[in-house]
């Protein structure tokens, strides 16, 4: 026997037991994306690699150290899409949509690539879910990115997350902070990691994105870029505020939330969730108002959000939140002798037309091991035919949570499917 061919690590299959919950938390997501006034989108999995370069970031570690990308048979560097944003940003200016009235709100739910370590709630293909807002630089859509995220953490039964809020300033005062923050990392150069030493060099906010004890230690200690913002910064910031507030979305401030990637600009933030340990994160974003023009678009400000589906899975399944109910046939059909085989296989036909979910045996069960199959299934009824029913025109019917059992004819059997279709 060959050897077993495994998923690659770090990836996952979504099997049938597991579709359901699946499908509900995209279903609850687009609903509410949709409530606020968001389009779907959907980009390519792969993108050209000086995308992400340019736009996320040459320095920050998923471009440098997460990335799958691979030379295509043209002899182009490609990459496989490790985040949303830069891509629909892409997509945006591609399609003209900065010539449309704005902002252009756009939502999407995407498998991601990243080659970090895997654990638990995050792999390294994983499937997000994001919006994103082109066009306008209002601290009011800011705060309504952050609103939609809540309402939908809200809509699935999520309880206990903490909204972390820090704003990134602009072109304009976070040099003089970055300039702040060297100078004091510098002088504290012998507690801070390796990684950390080159981050300062390169990109001194990268830093806040350590998760060794030793370096959060020191990194307590550090300037404030709240200390730093202009007026235009720290007027936009108080403005989110007063925004969150309307909607009655509670907030703790954090200076060292940077996120991930270089593009972000004055408003970031992150729900988190005690249950998910460590990495505590479950959803976040922030406003870019330099991106577009980073990737060759015109200067056009945004802001977005991404959110794990693994990750909200994972704090469902922790928290007890009921999942959604599993998709069962709605009627299983039992041949109660060989003869009646065909049979049961032309009402399952007539059924499923109907719009009726049906199922049966294919595997020559007894006309017991059918029933243990129709308990099995989830159905409400079962549907009998032995060589009475077909002498009869008639069908057996078992409703399976009661037991009780009539029979009745083949037209009144398919007639009740309407009632069944109601009670579903």
């Amino acid at each position: 026997m060959a050897d077993l061919i495994s998923a690659p690590k770090g990836t996952y299959d979504i099997l049938p037991k597991d579709q359901p919950a699946t499908r509900w938390v995209i279903a609850q997501a687009e609903a509410v994306f949709r409530l606020f006034g968001y389009a779907r989108i959907d980009t390519p999995a792969f993108e050209e690699t000086r995308l992400f370069a340019r736009g996320v970031g040459e320095s920050t570690d998923i471009v440098r150290k997460e990335m799958y990308t691979f030379e295509d048979l043209g002899g182009r560097s490609m990459t496989l899409r490790p985040e949303g944003t830069a891509p629909v940003a892409r997509a945006y200016v591609e399609h003209g949509m900065h010539t449309l009235p704005q902002p252009v709100k756009l939502y999407y739910h995407s498998p991601m690539f990243r080659y970090e370590s895997p654990q638990s709630g995050r792999y390294r293909q994983h499937y997000q879910l994001g919006v994103e807002a082109f066009g306008s630089e209002a601290p009011e859509l800011d705060a309504e990115v952050i609103g939609v995220l809540a309402a939908l953490y809200h809509r699935l039964g999520l309880q206990g997350l903490e909204l972390r809020l820090n704003t990134m300033g602009c072109k304009a005062c976070r040099p003089g902070y970055s300039e702040a923050l060297q100078t004091f990392l510098t002088s504290d150069a012998e507690r801070l990691c390796g990684e950390c030493r080159e981050r300062a060099r390169l990109n001194p906010l990268r830093v806040f994105d350590c998760k060794v004890e030793s370096c959060r230690e020191v990194l307590r200690q550090a300037p404030r870029l709240l200390d730093y913002l202009c007026g235009s910064c720290g007027d936009h910031h108080a403005r989110v505020q007063e925004s969150l507030a309307v909607q009655g979305v509670a907030f703790t401030h954090d200076h060292t939330l940077v996120r991930g990637m270089d593009y972000y600009t004055r408003t970031t933030f992150e729900f988190q969730s005690a249950l998910l340990g460590a990495q505590s994160g479950i959803g976040g974003g922030g406003r870019y108002d330099q991106l577009v023009e980073a990737i060759g678009g015109p200067a056009v400000p945004g802001v977005g959000f991404g959110t794990g589906v693994e990750r909200i899975l994972l704090t469902l399944s922790r928290s007890g939140v009921p999942g959604p109910v599993p998709a069962y046939p709605a009627v299983y059909l039992v041949a109660l002798g060989e003869v009646a085989r065909a049979e049961v296989f032309s009402l399952a036909h007539q059924l499923r037309t109907r719009g009726v979910a049906a199922d049966l045996d294919y595997v020559a069960r007894s006309p017991k091991g059918q029933m243990k199959q129709a308990g099995r299934s989830g159905a409400r009824y079962a549907f009998l035919i032995g060589e009475d029913e077909l002498a009869e025109g008639t069908v057996t019917v078992r409703d399976l949570l009661s037991s009780a059992e009539r029979k009745m004819a083949r037209d009144e059997a398919l007639a009740l499917t309407r009632e069944i279709k109601d009670q579903l």
